[in-house]
């Protein structure tokens, strides 16, 4: 794999969720993968460590569940909110559909890494670490491969056919010239670790009071801390200090008081910039994209990781058999995103106006203690936490896997 030049079936930017089970189901079906993955490994804090029903249904689909669920995680069955001094249960997982009726809570370093070392068990998956995608290569008016950058200097990758799952800063779609729309968002998230005890209150999807949103995420020992700012916010609130954003923090959770001061530097903070777009025509001659390439989703609900991973699965659906036998045409890529391209376009619909008529509001002070009165029915009649249970945990057009398998046994 360190050679100047290498051909393949299909060569897969970006070992994300949508990278990594994009590469494991082709190479399952018998096509030959090669995915690059920029990193040395997959250790990043502050990613979406959400796993959805419906991803843990595609795990069962491919047999692995029940190894799956002995890597360490947490499980939620119900998600509640804190408005100001009210409690409200918001969703019940347990009436979804398949064996798993709630939405994980695990580290995405170790549901890639489980995934990665299960397709290094296929002999036709090729995973290159520390291997970055940096430009396309053309010919006969398609995209034909990618040029990598590698430890051991520039590499050569001829492909029927490039996947771009490099996520929303895509450099592969830029270069391939696809046409982005910006939906646009109003909010940015400031991540940060906050020691956790077990005295605590059971886990919420986000703590709210006038003028701040707070999530905390159980990671065990300690709380992955969400806190929600205004677009382009962060200097104003690096400018009024860190003892301002500790006392914000403790209004949104009390429980906190006694652990906010372990925040005792800005490099404590990392800051996402939310963005919300995408594409108009998500495929061209020789080239697909997927996941975050393909739409930027909202953190709204976690729901961007569950998004890219049935993109995943519907490429594979799609394009595994035909791989096996030369390059595809257009008309099927074009296939994907015809099946995609609705349920990511309800999905931001829902999640823009989550931003626009909860968090921005709640951003400014418009919006009060008392919870929007839907939320409050939501809260009052149990049998309607399981319509966003579905919608989050589920999702539009859950995507099952129908491409072959190539290492069944007879």
């Amino acid at each position: 794999m360190s050679e100047e030049f290498l051909k393949t079936d299909c060569c897969i930017a970006g070992g994300g969720p949508a990278g990594i089970m994009a590469g494991y189901l082709l190479a399952r079906a018998g096509v030959d993968v090669v995915v690059l993955e920029k990193h040395a490994d997959f250790f990043r804090d502050f990613r979406g460590d959400t796993i959805h029903p419906s991803t843990l249904r595609v795990v069962d689909e491919l047999g692995l569940l029940d190894e799956f669920l002995k890597v360490p995680h947490n499980e939620i069955r119900e998600l509640s909110a804190r408005f100001g001094d009210t409690a409200l249960k918001l969703a019940d997982f347990r009436h979804v559909p398949g064996r798993c009726k709630f939405m994980m809570l695990m580290p995405q370093w170790d549901f890639l890494n489980f995934m990665a070392e299960h397709g290094r068990a296929l002999p036709t998956f090729h995973l290159m670490m520390n291997a970055e995608a940096t430009d396309l290569i053309r010919g006969n008016g398609r995209i034909v491969g990618v040029t990598a950058q590698t430890p051991q200097g520039p590499l050569n990758i001829n492909a029927d056919l490039v996947i771009a799952a490099d996520g929303r800063s895509s450099k592969l779609r830029e270069l391939a010239g696809l046409e982005v729309l910006d939906i646009g968002a109003p909010i940015d998230v400031l991540w940060m670790r906050i020691s956790r005890k077990t005295s605590d209150p059971p886990q919420t999807f986000g703590n709210i009071a006038p003028g701040g949103f707070l999530v905390t995420i159980d990671r065990g020992d300690y709380y992955q801390c969400a806190f929600v700012i205004h677009k382009g916010g962060y200097d104003e609130v690096r400018a009024r200090g860190l003892e301002q954003l500790r006392a914000q923090l403790v209004r949104l959770a009390p429980f906190l008081e006694d652990r906010v001061g372990e925040l005792q530097s800005w490099d404590q903070i990392k800051i996402l910039s939310v963005t919300v777009d995408r594409l108009k025509r998500w495929f061209a001659p020789g080239f697909l994209c997927i996941g975050d390439s393909a739409h930027a989703m909202s953190p709204v609900g976690g729901i961007g990781i569950n998004l890219a991973i049935q993109d995943a699965v519907a490429a594979a659906n799609a394009l595994s058999d035909p791989l096996r036998r030369g390059p595809v045409g257009p008309e099927l890529l074009e296939s994907v995103q015809r099946r995609r391209e609705l349920p990511t376009k309800l999905t931001q619909k829902l999640q823009v106006a989550v931003q626009d008529r909860v968090l921005a509001p709640v951003l400014e002070g418009r919006l009060g203690a008392k919870p929007p009165l839907i939320v409050r029915i939501v809260g009052a009649v149990p049998l309607l936490r399981r319509i966003p249970a579905y919608v989050i945990g589920i999702g539009f057009r859950p995507e099952h896997v129908r491409s072959s398998n190539r290492e069944a046994k007879p």
